[in-house]
């Protein structure tokens, strides 16, 4: 238990007596703990409660608003289709004066949410319709946001899936090799070097008005939903700190990124690691039977390429931390980062091998 938590807890309004609270989950950001409650007749009660990261999302009240404008519109759609707004979306718990978060005298942010109860997230995928039904709900995600304005939203951190600019940095942190490491992971570097043309694809249809900015969740990993205990199904998208304006491609890009790789995201033995096709095509299943509605052609033309470019990217990004030291993802050993980035870039040169049947499993789905 953490008794210090004590005193934040009392900022919310809570329900019962407080018994105590545990670190939660395996986030690489923020710190989340389950807060215990008793309640009347001997009942208890979870809530999650989180500090955010304020030196990655540096504007905390931005982010806030936010999550506040997204779950109230995901509410008012959920409750109008006769669904359960308490279980399909993530509820704030106000504050005792009634905002959405506090902020403590030490300058760091807090926020609680109603936990939700008979369901669970996975690292990895345990069965394909997990799968199939995880895909499915970030497709409802934003279907259910297709309507709302995605200018009327903050950006928490620009440029977060700005390709082109992760590859600027990349070459930057190679440039300055703070930690002299650059000269042992030369064949990474090279692999990325190799792929750079592929890194303003995306950006690049979208300044033409190829693709259209929508709301999406930006941050599409497959312990990223809610996935229930009794039916399967992909109940409720979680952790909204990325919320913002993007394209739907980064999405379901970073889903297969997540979900389609044979082994942990950090896994030291790369025999291990693969681009499951078959998993890819349960991803295409649920996710275009929720998203085919609203999307453009377009936007399906690109869906196999958003694969691999998000994987790239992300495998790029934890390449760049590494090389400047470790500072931005947590790591819980020496090379964390680099094997990080050494499973995405087999998983990238997996999906390469299998590109054309990627791009055949899209069409018998959009």
């Amino acid at each position: 238990m953490r008794p210090e938590l004590a005193e934040i807890v009392k900022r919310f309004r809570f329900e019962g007596d407080y018994l105590g609270a545990n670190p939660y989950g395996t986030g690489h950001i923020n710190d989340t703990f389950v807060a215990h409650f008793a309640n009347l007749g001997n009942t208890s009660r979870r809530y999650i409660l989180q500090r955010i990261n304020h030196t990655i999302f540096e504007k905390p009240e931005e982010l806030m608003e936010n999550i506040e404008a997204v779950t109230r519109h995901l509410r008012r759609k959920i409750t109008a289709a006769g669904g359960d707004p308490e279980r399909e979306t993530l509820n704030l718990i106000p504050t005792a004066d009634g905002g959405s978060f506090h902020r403590t005298e030490d300058g760091n942010y807090w926020r609680a949410y109603n936990f939700i109860e008979h369901a669970q997230t996975y690292e990895v995928a345990e069965n394909p319709v997990h799968v199939r039904n995880a895909a499915k709900a970030f497709g409802r995600f934003q279907s259910l946001l297709s309507d709302f304005p995605s200018g009327q939203l903050n950006e928490t951190i620009p440029d977060f899936h700005n390709t082109r600019k992760r590859f600027e940095a990349l070459v930057d942190a190679v440039e300055r090799d703070v930690r002299n490491r650059a000269r042992s992971v030369q064949a990474e570097i090279e692999f990325a070097v190799r792929r750079a043309d592929d890194a303003p694809v995306l950006l690049d249809l979208l300044e033409k008005g190829e693709l259209p900015e929508r709301v999406t969740h930006n941050d599409t990993k497959f312990n990223n939903v809610m996935i229930d205990d009794e039916s399967g199904e992909g109940i409720c998208v979680i952790d909204l700190d990325t919320v913002m304006p993007g394209l739907t491609l980064y999405d379901f890009g970073d889903s297969v990124r997540s979900a389609a790789n044979t082994a942990a995201e950090d896994e030291q033995d790369l025999n291990k690691v693969r681009f499951d096709l078959g998993v890819f095509e349960h991803l295409a299943h649920g996710y275009l039977d929720a998203a085919r509605g609203f999307l453009t052609p377009r936007e399906a033309d690109y869906l196999p390429f958003s694969a691999r470019i998000m994987t790239l990217e992300c495998g790029v990004r934890f390449l760049a931390d590494y090389l400047d030291g470790d500072v931005y993802f947590k790591t819980h050993r020496d090379s964390h980062n680099l094997d990080r980035c050494r499973t995405q870039f087999k998983m990238v040169a997996d999906m390469e091998g299998s590109f054309d049947q990627m791009r055949r499993i899209v069409e018998l789905y959009r």
